[in-house]
């Protein structure tokens, strides 16, 4: 009897000790309110002769992951010793309004990684992931974090619309007195790794997007800097053609307290990285696009007004050169305006207002966006 009880508290010891050194955290974030969006113009298809057509399109109604894309996720360390560290993180994102799961379906999609850290020499991550671009410039740049639709950075920055890469090896130093390094390799950005069968043409292998993410970041005090580098590599295309697009991205704030200015410009060549969409038409997503080089302007405000904060930026996303035949491709300007006000340390409301124009680099067709909503994170 006696050896049973000591077994059993030795278990309850032992028990103890490993949730101790490990920890488990549930979390997410639920996002939802009412908004108005409108895209109208001339609408075509970038071919010879180009195909026009009147287009309008109009919704009103229940909007969700406005500021923040709905989640819900596990994430856990796992102490090792001598200041290792175990680490994971697993992410579902899904649709307030219908409960279905987002990014195409995948029961992880926003993340699923899994890696070691170390206090002295920085973070080591597998999985499916964002890139540098889309975790190091709209914290630092974008006065509405990277959320609130057409007004985030990403849809003139395309890189830094939290682009997420599969397959992708990805490594951080420590923070340096505010200075972060951070360097990723994915060996197939969307989906599977092909095989590399000798006799197949095209080589399933060689159709692989193959990325490289790449940035620099300083955030001390008042001061916020971002530099950051994408590229994507296809092989063969499947007609024989090798496909590489890039874009590198430079960005600062400075924050008086009464106000935090910010501002940034990009160049982005021979393609399109992470499309966002106006209304129902959607713009292109890991898309090579030879000779096309649009470059990327942001400036951006924000200020604290009462229990909350007033957002504001203006960004330009203009195609200083396009491939021949494919018609005119025309500068997309946006205007937006918001406000955040805090209910609580993890409830606010918000109110966005966002005027796009040229949206999809077409001449004359605009995007207006109008929304008020509820965030809660948990």
């Amino acid at each position: 009897m006696k050896k049973t009880l000591l077994a059993a508290a030795l278990v309850v010891g032992f028990a103890g000790v490993a949730q101790a050194e490990t920890s488990v955290t549930l979390y997410g974030i639920l996002d939802g309110g009412i908004g108005y969006q409108k895209v109208d113009g001339p609408a075509y298809y970038r071919q010879t002769p180009r195909n026009y057509t009147d287009y309008e399109a109009k919704k009103t109604g229940l909007i969700n992951g406005v500021q923040s894309g709905n989640r819900w996720g596990l994430k856990g360390v796992e102490d090792l010793g001598d200041g290792l560290s175990v680490v994971f993180q697993l992410e579902s994102g899904f649709d307030l309004g219908t409960g279905n799961s987002a990014q195409g379906g995948r029961l992880f999609g926003r993340q699923a990684t899994v890696g070691l850290a170390g206090d002295s020499w920085g973070r080591l991550d597998l999985g499916r992931q964002t890139n540098i671009a889309s975790k190091y410039l709209p914290g630092i740049v974008d006065p509405f974090g990277g959320g609130f639709g057409q007004a985030n950075v990403g849809t003139s920055f395309s890189s830094a619309n939290t682009m997420r890469w599969d397959n992708m090896v990805m490594y951080q130093t420590p923070n340096f007195s505010g200075f972060q390094l951070g360097v990723g390799y994915s060996f197939s950005v969307a989906g599977g790794q092909g095989w590399d069968i000798d006799g197949a043409n095209p080589n399933p292998a060689d159709m692989d997007g193959k990325g490289i993410t790449a940035g620099l970041r300083y955030a001390n005090g008042p001061i916020g800097l971002a530099a950051t580098y994408d590229q994507i590599k296809v092989d063969d295309d499947g007609f024989g053609n090798e496909v590489k697009f890039k874009e590198w991205n430079i960005g600062g704030a400075y924050d008086f307290e009464v106000l935090k200015v910010s501002g940034a410009f990009g160049q982005t060549k021979d393609g399109w990285f992470a499309g966002g969409s106006f209304g129902p038409l959607p713009q292109g997503t890991f898309v090579g696009v030879d000779g096309l080089k649009v470059n990327s302007y942001l400036l951006g405000l924000s200020a604290p007004v009462g229990n909350g904060k007033v957002l504001a930026s203006w960004q330009v996303a203009d195609p200083t050169d396009a491939p021949s035949g494919t018609g005119r491709w025309e500068d997309t300007q946006i205007y937006s305006l918001g406000y955040t006000y805090n209910l609580s340390k993890r409830t606010n409301l918000y109110a966005i207002g966002s005027y796009a124009k040229n949206a999809l680099f077409i001449d004359d067709l605009d995007s207006t966006l109008v929304g008020v909503g509820i965030r809660h994170q948990f």
